[in-house]
């Protein structure tokens, strides 16, 4: 029997509004998935029915992410990989295809928020950054295509930060990596559309996450400020945006950003 494409199982969650967001017998990658915004996607699109393959440069860490999806029903496989390693990245496709037979969804949310200010950057630093936050992002939906362009609900989402679209003095070559990948998200939706791949971003504000809490109580405050809804957001607040992005509820979206940051940009 043939799957019903996006477009058909929008159609039909019309009666059940909530089937827009089911992701049933569907394959993720997502990258930078033990802990953060990475391990909340994780956590809801194996609840939304998906299995999914988390990548982590922390073997343990991967391995700790997958017993608890699995505690809670789901199915997953943990990746030991850095995504500036470009044959890990195709291993874990390979690996990925062996273990589920396919790849509908690829989260790319591995990141590295080198902190570097103009007149201080080192190369090493840039391009580690920039392997991480672009590279990595970059092959890895490349690697992906071949077997995104099979699945009836192809989907590419790119974690970007706000600070891809606004200037900033600390992370000079993180959000300039971010704002080259928000181009990419576009230029590779340009590309892959013809082969049913959509390929959007999402862009994270300030949340409490290891990246923004490991920088004390000072500079949580800071960052909650700059938000109109005035705190830092909650990890599960990127489940919903994700789980939009990943299938049917978003099957005329492609190219586009959704900005999730409190306002911070408003």
């Amino acid at each position: 029997m043939t799957e019903p494409t996006a477009t058909e199982r929008a159609t039909a969650a019309l009666t059940r509004p909530a089937a827009l967001f089911d992701l049933p017998d569907r394959v993720a990658v997502i990258t930078g998935g033990s802990r953060g915004l990475g391990l909340a996607m994780a956590r809801g699109f194996s609840a939304a029915g998906a299995m999914v393959v988390i990548s982590s440069r922390l073997a343990d860490a991967g391995d700790a992410a997958v017993a608890e999806i699995e505690a809670a029903g789901g199915e997953a496989l943990a990746f030991p990989c850095h995504m500036g390693d470009l044959d890990r990245v195709a291993a874990m496709v390979d690996a990925t295809v062996e273990r589920f037979g396919r790849i509908d969804v690829v989260v790319n949310n591995a990141a590295n928020p080198v902190k570097q200010a103009v007149g201080a950057l080192t190369e090493e630093a840039w391009d580690k950054s920039w392997g991480v936050n672009l590279k990595g992002p970059v092959f890895l939906g490349q690697a992906c295509v071949p077997h995104l362009e099979r699945s009836p609900g192809a989907a590419v989402i790119n974690v970007l930060s706000v600070g891809a679209f606004m200037g900033t003095e600390a992370q000079i070559a993180y959000a300039g990596a971010k704002s080259a990948l928000w181009h990419f998200t576009r230029s590779a939706a340009v590309g892959l559309a013809r082969k049913g791949i959509r390929v959007n971003a999402i862009a994270p504000g300030p949340f409490a996450t290891q990246m923004v809490t490991s920088g004390g109580e000072e500079f949580m405050a800071r960052n909650a400020a700059k938000t109109l809804v005035g705190r830092l957001g909650d990890p599960s607040e990127i489940v919903g945006p994700a789980l939009f992005l990943a299938y049917a509820a978003s099957s005329f979206v492609t190219g586009s950003c959704v900005t999730v940051g409190g306002g911070m940009l408003a």
